[in-house]
């Protein structure tokens, strides 16, 4: 259960991410409210599933687990709704640090 947690935890990460670029930085509150709000809903959700599979996994892999996830799937939403550049080495570093999680999963 504490590894689901944490996957839900990094995936809120995504979406807080997400909802930050959406909103322009949280710099234009009457334009972009509604990621703002998200951003913030987001945010708190993926605070808590860290904290609740922290419970049960040891930190310094939670924190990992959790971070990659976020950093991995964040460059995955750049690169297919934000046009961000999708290199043969960005492409080749999100995937070892994908591979990374799966080693650290593995050996917890």
């Amino acid at each position: 259960m504490a590894w689901f947690l944490l996957l839900l935890g990094g995936a809120c990460e995504v979406g807080f991410t997400t909802c930050l670029q959406a909103s322009d930085n949280l710099t234009n509150w009457t334009k972009n409210w509604l990621p703002a709000v998200g951003f913030f809903v987001l945010l708190a959700m993926s605070m808590y599933f860290l904290n609740e599979a922290a419970k049960q996994i040891p930190m310094g892999t939670c924190y990992a687990v959790w971070t990659g996830i976020g950093a991995a799937g964040t460059a995955a939403v750049g690169i297919m709704f934000y046009q961000e550049p999708a290199t043969v080495l960005r492409l080749f570093f999100i995937f070892t640090l994908i591979a990374s999680i799966v080693g650290l999963k593995m050996v917890s």
